[in-house]
């Protein structure tokens, strides 16, 4: 299949590999971006499509019986942003970070968020006289950061970890516990 993303990019644009994650699929493959986003962060701002297009994509649905997982691909996908219930770049890429480390009275909250087929282990960012019921109570935002996630599936167990340093997952469509460090 040819690489259709490299001629979708032009001047103030670039491209990134990403995940994007529904209830039960994966999707995965490269999305053009205005060059100064960063794509970590995209479906929180307001720049974020009502649908995100991936090229040379691969699909896998987790509902899937596990000896038939084998993704199906695409020269491009059409994903709902709606739909998306989990997204990040794809490692070894990252972005820089989105908070200042040296910013007193913040901690990092180990949580484990449930994400369709997938757990995944991670690090919210919030007040020190908060926790994760008060965070989830009084935050509304649609996609919540995780950072420093292991992802896994204990249903597809096959597809091994992932590591990744920023996740985005919508707060709404997601289960979230609390975990010992």
């Amino acid at each position: 299949m040819e690489n259709q993303t490299a001629s979708m990019v032009v001047t103030g644009e670039k491209s990134a590999a990403v995940m994007a994650y529904t209830h039960n699929k994966l999707c995965w493959g490269e999305i053009v971006i205005k060059e100064q986003v960063r794509v970590s962060t995209w479906l929180r701002t307001n720049l974020a499509p009502e649908v995100i297009r991936i090229y040379n994509a691969k699909m896998l649905i987790t509902t899937a019986p596990v000896e038939s997982l084998k993704p199906m691909t695409f020269s491009e996908i059409h994903v709902p942003t709606e739909k998306v219930i989990a997204f990040h770049l794809i490692p070894p890429a990252k972005d820089p970070l989105d908070y200042d480390p040296s910013e007193p009275n913040r901690q990092m909250t180990p949580i484990s968020v449930l994400v369709g087929a997938f757990k995944v282990d991670g690090f919210m960012r919030m007040s020190m006289q908060s926790n994760l019921a008060k965070y989830l109570e009084i935050t509304r935002e649609n996609f919540t950061a995780i950072y420093d996630a292991e992802i896994s599936s204990p249903i597809l167990s096959a597809l091994g970890i992932f590591r990744v340093p920023y996740l985005l997952v919508r707060q709404n469509a997601v289960i979230f516990t609390t975990r010992s460090q």
